[in-house]
């Protein structure tokens, strides 16, 4: 390490990350509440320092891993965070991510370890800091993405109804939409393909199950 900087003043960096999922056709966001000051008992996403030898993603994908024992899932950096007084404890730039997940992937006996719950993003209570500056605008990228990018592929099992996934839309949007014009503007889009499987979850006439196509593989 070279001490051409030596004169310079040292801050902190840390990544927070945004972890969504779908379940019981609602949009989720991983919440806990801060174990230590500043902000003790404050609800608050999840994140962690940036270690020298680590790349900014890489830390991100640490501390998802840690949180949900998943990897290799689909994440995006939403922005930096940088205001002096942000976190009363330090001088600390935080660099935030988003990641999308599938509920049924992720390992319950986390929550209890980490003291975490899955919350409707619309009933999300108040965060700490400026974490809801950063759930504001991961949302915000997401709403505008799910319009022309197939991000529902992280949300759902490989094989799912079209109902099924215009709840996703729905969900992610915050509000209905008609049945004909979704699936008319999802062929526009061109991210399914029908398959020959029917779901008969549902109905005794059933529904055919359909899948993305290989090419749209965000996150995947």
């Amino acid at each position: 390490m070279t001490t051409y900087y030596s004169n310079e003043d040292r801050l902190l960096v840390a990544v927070d990350t945004i972890i969504l999922g779908f379940q019981d056709n609602k949009l989720k966001i991983l919440l806990g509440k801060r174990k230590r000051e500043p902000g003790a008992g404050e609800w608050s996403l999840y994140g962690g320092f940036v270690g020298k030898e680590e790349n900014l993603k890489d830390a991100a994908q640490r501390v998802l891993y840690e949180l949900t024992g998943i990897k290799n899932v689909f994440m995006q950096q939403i922005g930096a965070f940088g205001k002096i007084h942000r976190d009363p404890g330090d001088r600390v730039i935080s660099i935030a991510y988003c990641a999308l997940i599938n509920v049924k992937d992720y390992d319950k006996s986390l929550l209890d370890r980490y003291g975490l719950m899955w919350v409707d993003v619309d009933k999300r209570p108040q965060l700490f800091g400026d974490h809801q500056e950063m759930m504001d605008l991961a949302l915000t990228r997401l709403r505008k993405q799910i319009l022309i990018e197939p991000v529902g592929i992280n949300l759902l099992p490989d094989l799912f109804t079209l109902t099924q996934l215009q709840h996703v839309y729905e969900a992610v949007l915050n509000r209905e939409l008609d049945k004909r014009n979704f699936r008319k503007r999802l062929k526009q889009l061109d991210f399914v393909e029908k398959t020959e499987l029917i779901d008969k979850t549902s109905s005794k006439r059933g529904a055919f199950l359909y899948r993305f196509h290989k090419k749209s593989s965000v996150g995947k």
